[in-house]
């Protein structure tokens, strides 16, 4: 039964209760706020949200969210080009920033492997991280993705593509470097600083950090 006393009022409130983590009560308590502001501010707020939905574009290169149609990290003479760090999400990219650790390049996969739902290796941005590491001067990838079973799958897969691009054996190698590239690549993983299960957003910036500086070599 609604027991709201206006149509719109529920409408709203169905709006705001349907982001993640907004439960109804507080979506009540967001819509009552903005019905309380002056109309330029919360036209400027729908204003906001329009121009991100109509404006914003996916960075081509590394497919972080962005106002151009290439990053200012990808475009940026003082990041460290040679090295890509593969994480899961936009927000991934935030968080490792945050730690002001880490100064190479990313690369957004938009989601992880997870047969469970329905994610396969063709649904998320492999291909062109493969792509990259062939064209581009790359001499460290360093995988920074979920510390699960769905993380370690993405992982293994990623690993296997990358050990493709070798004309030998790869276990061959024991410093596991890539020898049919320009340049040897080098394949590492952030360290278990960050605790099994945990999403990297979710992590302090401390413990990031220190997972990023201290990452380690990828072994199977």
């Amino acid at each position: 039964m609604n027991t709201y006393p206006s149509i719109l009022l529920s409408d709203a409130v169905d709006q705001f209760a349907s982001l993640p983590g907004v439960g109804r009560k507080t979506a009540l308590r967001l819509v009552l706020h903005l019905l309380r502001q002056p109309d330029k501010d919360v036209e400027a707020f729908a204003g906001a949200l329009t121009r991100l939905k109509q404006e914003v574009k996916y960075c081509r290169v590394c497919h972080t969210i962005s106002d151009q149609e290439v990053c200012p990290i990808c475009q940026s003479h003082s990041r460290d080009k040679h090295t890509i760090c593969v994480v899961e999400n936009v927000q991934d990219v935030m968080s490792i920033e945050n730690t002001g650790q880490y100064n190479g390049l990313y690369h957004v996969l938009g989601g992880i492997i997870s047969p469970m739902d329905g994610v396969g290796p063709s649904d998320i941005e492999i291909d062109s991280l493969v792509n990259r590491i062939e064209k581009d001067d790359i001499r460290e990838v360093i995988l920074a993705l979920p510390t699960t079973m769905e993380g370690d799958t993405t992982n293994f897969y990623i690993y296997r593509r990358l050990q493709n691009l070798t004309k030998d054996d790869i276990a061959s190698s024991p410093d596991r470097l890539i020898a049919s590239l320009p340049h040897p690549l080098k394949i590492s993983q952030i360290a278990r600083g960050v605790a099994i299960g945990n999403e990297l957003e979710y992590t302090d910036e401390i413990t990031l950090g220190r997972s990023i500086v201290n990452r380690i070599e990828f072994k199977l």
